[in-house]
């Protein structure tokens, strides 16, 4: 096969699976927009006979899930800005700061990666009740401030930084602080970036924990208000699938708006390899 038409092969390829994946999505949001009853005829129909956004209304009006969404934001945004600034602080503290026990530390937390989060469920939510932030914005937000894999992400990529660089700043007198916020942040844009990504599209897609921490319907996520939305009303497809569309929908405008530091965060790592 010549050159040209393996490249050929490997595009046609990428569009097909590019094609399948997005098919159910555009269909997803064509449903939210049909009547009640429309998605379910059969055969599935692929557009709707009229627009409406009927189903939209309901779900701000009569199902008051705008407060959910609210929730969702404010509980996302709050963990993805702490993460960032906890992760990025140790990741940083751990390529390049030299302290007694660093590297066993590490590697302690390197091993720790691999236990399943359904095992730490049980004593985090003890810690939580201990601490009294069971059914609080607060017992969600503070078990997701640190993760042990943006810390490993960032001093992967920190470790990068040429030494020669941050001593010549220590000789002119900068401190600590001042480095991190002066040279370090900005050259770690890009995988900060990726972080706060993969971080937002965690927490807000997170369903067990705010089910198990929050038990105020006031205080529920999106993803834990749909679900027991889905339950009073299975059978409303359209309602569903607005409220899906509701979910995903504030996700693929962060990605949207940080895809260029995530790709470049992505080449980064892929050069460093």
């Amino acid at each position: 096969m010549s050159p040209r038409a393996a490249r050929f092969a490997i595009y046609a390829q990428l569009i097909l699976g590019a094609v399948l994946m997005i098919i159910p999505m555009l269909w997803m949001v064509s449903a939210s927009l049909m009547p009640a009853g429309q998605a379910s005829t059969y055969p599935p129909r692929l557009l709707p006979r009229q627009v409406t956004f009927e189903h939209y209304v309901a779900l701000f009006t009569r199902l008051e899930l705008g407060r959910s969404l609210v929730n969702s934001a404010l509980i996302a945004f709050t963990v993805t800005a702490l993460s960032i600034v906890i992760n990025s602080m140790a990741g940083y503290a751990f390529a390049k700061l030299r302290f007694r026990g660093r590297e066993p530390l590490f590697r302690v937390l390197a091993a720790a990666m691999v236990i399943p989060v359904q095992v730490s469920m049980l004593p985090l939510f003890l810690l939580m009740k201990q601490l009294g932030l069971i059914n609080s914005y607060w017992g969600v937000i503070v078990p997701g401030m640190a993760s042990i894999f943006g810390i490993f992400l960032i001093r992967q990529y920190a470790q990068s930084i040429p030494d020669d660089l941050l001593d010549a700043a220590r000789m002119d007198g900068a401190g600590e602080l001042r480095i991190y916020t002066h040279i370090v942040l900005p050259t770690i844009v890009p995988i900060l970036a990726t972080m706060a990504i993969w971080t937002f599209l965690s927490t807000w897609n997170d369903f067990m924990w705010p089910l198990i921490v929050l038990s105020d319907d006031a205080k529920w996520t999106l993803p834990v208000a749909l679900a027991n939305l889905s339950g009073e009303h299975v059978q409303d497809t359209e309602l569903m699938m607005a409220g899906s569309v509701l979910t995903i929908l504030p996700v693929m405008l962060v990605f949207l708006f940080l895809q260029r530091y995530y790709i470049q965060g992505v080449m980064a790592g892929s050069v460093k390899g």
